[in-house]
């Protein structure tokens, strides 16, 4: 934090009357994956946007109120790194995607499908991939309503743009070989790291589901049912993210998050992490991984034993988002306990194990029930951890 910055914020106080002063570094120990719940009258704001009832402008006014609620309502339950909840967004990724140059998000007759749910669109590139300034205004009012948490920004990860569809969804006269788009690609990100560090972010998460993806015999084979070159997919995929993560100067931390899928509270794809885990933890240049343990459909804690001793922390998720019920204390302690047979317990730390809503309809809990899994979180890691 500069010295202007450090004045300014001494002259804030937070909800508790204490004088604001947010963490330089994250320190993981309980966290979330960073999409919310959507509050009713932010839904309601954004239905009348769409039906031409409300002007863009009215709407980010609703959308800054209630990210400055949610931004102390996180700081209230004890989390030391907040998120705007994605309240800008519909999606996850494609909100920040059909941002850059060259990829065009569009309606098409065959669906994303889920298990059980069915996602509206798609992504398309029809020019060259480069980088336009994509959420660094809307996460510059975010870090300005922290207090006690550091501000955390999510973006999707550059595989993203390639496993949602493929060779047939990249435009063959803009990228006749597939070298030049995986290098366009990784600049952009590269570029956009920069940038985020520019606006004063110093915790930035890349959402990377489709190395999860790679776990799956199921997805594999679809892969290759569409004609793609599945061998060699993961290095390309850790080349590119390496690509966005060494472009971030000393002091900006990074991680990044994996999952099988989230959408209304179904998934995707199924499968342990032992597949990807050499790869994962130890050519991947990253600070903290946040991964789905929340149960059996992501296996067990044994990839563990190869990440780096000492250099990286685990997050575990393994509180659920995906329904509301509690999980008690005592099974949390012990599957911590588990995971710590093959990571010490230092490089450990706990959260959800994806976000409450990765697209604006949420999954099929209460806001109450959300917040109390996120007061878990960080009871349990001020019990484990302390501060």
């Amino acid at each position: 934090m500069s010295a202007s910055t450090a004045a300014r914020e001494a002259t804030r106080t937070g909800a508790d009357g204490k004088p604001c002063q947010p963490p330089a570094f994250p320190s993981f120990r309980a966290d979330h994956v960073g999409s919310l719940l959507r509050p009713a009258a932010l839904r309601e704001a954004r239905q009348a946007r769409a039906e031409g009832k409300l002007s863009a402008e009215a709407l980010r006014q609703v959308e800054d109120e209630q990210i400055a609620r949610v931004v102390a309502k996180q700081e209230s339950v004890g989390l030391r790194a907040a998120t705007d909840g994605e309240y800008r967004r519909a999606y996850w990724h494609y909100d920040f995607l059909g941002g850059l140059d060259g990829i065009e998000i569009y309606e098409p007759e065959d669906k994303v499908q889920f298990k059980g749910a069915t996602l509206g669109h798609k992504l398309r590139v029809n020019g060259r991939i480069g980088w336009k300034p994509s959420m660094i205004e809307d996460f510059r009012f975010t870090a300005g309503c922290t207090c006690h948490a550091i501000a955390k920004q999510t973006i999707p990860s550059p595989s993203v743009v390639h496993f949602r569809g493929g060779r047939e969804a990249i435009a063959r006269d803009v990228y006749p070989d597939m070298d030049g788009f995986f290098d366009d690609l990784g600049r952009t990100y590269e570029d956009a790291v920069k940038a985020f560090h520019a606006a004063g972010c110093r915790y930035l998460q890349l959402d990377e589901v489709n190395i999860a993806y790679l776990c799956d015999p199921e997805q594999i084979e679809g892969l290759k049912r569409r004609g793609e070159h599945v061998e060699g997919l993961l290095d390309i995929y850790a080349g590119m993210i390496n690509r966005a993560t060494r472009a971030r100067p000393p002091g900006m931390a990074m991680s990044m998050h994996l999952c099988r899928g989230n959408f209304q509270s179904t998934f995707v794809a199924s499968g342990g992490y032992e597949p990807v885990a050499e790869v994962l933890f130890n050519a991947i240049d990253i600070d903290a991984y946040f991964m789905e343990f929340d149960d059996e459909r992501s296996g067990g804690f044994e990839p563990l034993r190869f990440v780096p001793r000492g250099k990286k922390v685990v997050v575990l998720g393994i509180v659920t988002s995906k329904n509301g019920t509690l999980e008690s204390k005592d099974e949390l302690k012990r599957r911590i306990d588990e995971a710590a047979k093959f990571l010490p317990l230092e490089q450990l730390a706990i959260s959800p194990q994806c976000g409450f809503a990765s697209t604006q309809e949420g999954n099929k809990l209460s806001e109450e029930q959300q917040w109390a899994k996120l007061r878990l979180c960080a009871e349990l890691a001020e019990e484990i951890w302390g501060r």
